[in-house]
């Protein structure tokens, strides 16, 4: 590959995303190099990162496990230097000997190392959606003004940039609408009645996709599409009713573009983390990412349901929040956004009933009142009072 060697922040390494990103990126040792890791807790799986990539950073969010790494790595005689806290994060973002970040920190605590990357002009690979959901306009325009090249790694948003036409002037006249697909997750057929007694551990077993917990809910419940409707109106620029969303149990074709002649653009490829991340890092080109090629041969055949048809809009009610969220006042996505993540923590902990995530999102967005954001101080401040609504819904939602 013909390329420049790039430096590699991977901002939430020992997540789902992280480990894939350093899977693709330990398979080019020529094109690609790992500048800084970041986490949370996990110092298992952070010691082993560093022992294999040797990242010239590492940062843990808690300083108690920043000092048993530290403690950890100097016994393996591994010259990392490791950091730790939240500000650490924005640090290695925008950090001048690093060219690319990629942005896996699950949830609202992406946003402040996510605005770092964007204002410093890097090339930020996007798998946090959330950065998008909560900074909006905001987030977008500190990308404008950075410089920075912005590139999505959710499945569905890279197979939508990989089938729009290579010119951005293009869009708005040529398209007619994108189509982000959704497995259905695992209750898809599952009767609405019943879902007030799903466990965790249930909502958590995704019929194709290996995923974080808080995903994985988000995914059965379907508000990780609501987010993605979200985050592809500011992603592509597309007012929200050109924006729909069909069931595809399959997986196999992870978005399409429909254009005004009314013909259709899709992408596919196997559920696979590996194959957007590999675009990401390789843009424009491409390079070998690991996930198994496509046998056709064995594909029974694809299917597609409706959102309307079959029960879903009853199964999965959260998704129309996303058009609701939209329609509001800006800084109204961010408030879905923060009490969907307290809402599915409260279900994880078995606090509150797996159908009661739609209600708390339901009643916050409700209940919440705010100016116009026009700071990230102030879309903070926005999700904060949104948490805490949320809670307290919540609690008067435990059994």
């Amino acid at each position: 590959m013909n390329a420049p060697f790039r430096q590699v922040v991977v901002l939430g390494s020992t997540g789902s995303i992280g480990v894939n990103t350093l899977d693709v990126i330990g398979r080019h040792p020529a094109n690609f190099g790992v500048f800084a890791l970041t986490a949370s807790t996990n110092v298992a799986v952070m010691l082993e990162q560093c022992l294999r990539h040797r990242p010239k950073f590492a940062v843990m969010v808690s300083e108690s496990h920043a000092l048993e790494l530290q403690m950890r790595l100097r016994t393996a005689d591994v010259s990392t230097q490791v950091l730790s806290g939240a500000a650490a994060l924005e640090t290695m973002a925008a950090h001048p000997d690093a060219d690319t970040v990629m942005a896996a920190i699950v949830g609202a605590a992406g946003l402040p190392s996510c605005m770092a990357a964007a204002g410093a002009g890097k090339r930020l690979l996007l798998a946090n959606k959330e950065a998008l959901v909560v900074g909006g306009q905001l987030f977008m325009d500190a990308v404008h003004d950075g410089g920075a090249t912005l590139l999505p790694i959710d499945s569905e948003h890279s197979a939508i940039f990989q089938s729009l036409p290579e010119s951005r002037a293009l869009w708005a006249s040529s398209v007619d609408k994108i189509i982000l697909t959704a497995s259905g997750g695992p209750f898809r057929t599952r009767s609405p009645s019943t879902l007030c007694d799903v466990s965790p551990e249930e909502a958590c077993a995704h019929p194709n996709w290996v995923m974080g917990r808080k995903i994985s809910v988000d995914s059965a419940t379907m508000m990780n599409k609501a987010l993605e409707v979200i985050e592809a109106r500011y992603l592509f620029g597309m007012a929200p009713d050109r924006i729909d969303v069909v069931i595809h149990p399959q997986s196999v074709i992870h978005s399409m573009v429909q254009f005004v002649d009314h013909s259709v653009v899709a992408q596919l490829g196997t559920p696979d983390m590996r194959g957007p991340i590999a675009y990401g890092l390789s843009w424009p080109q491409r390079v070998v990412s690991g996930a198994a090629a496509i046998d056709f041969s064995q594909l029974a055949g694809l299917s597609f349901e409706s959102i309307q048809s079959n029960n879903h809009q009853a199964r999965f009610p959260g998704l129309q929040l996303a058009w609701d969220a939209m329609a509001g006042p800006q800084g109204t996505t961010a408030v879905l956004n923060a009490a969907n993540e307290i809402a599915v923590a409260a279900f994880l902990s078995r606090q509150i009933r797996f159908d009661h995530i739609h209600q708390v999102n339901q009643e916050t967005m409700a209940a919440s009142q705010f100016a116009a954001p026009v700071s990230i101080g102030d879309l903070l401040e926005i999700d904060h009072s949104a948490r805490r609504i949320a809670e307290q819904a919540a609690r008067r939602l435990a059994h």
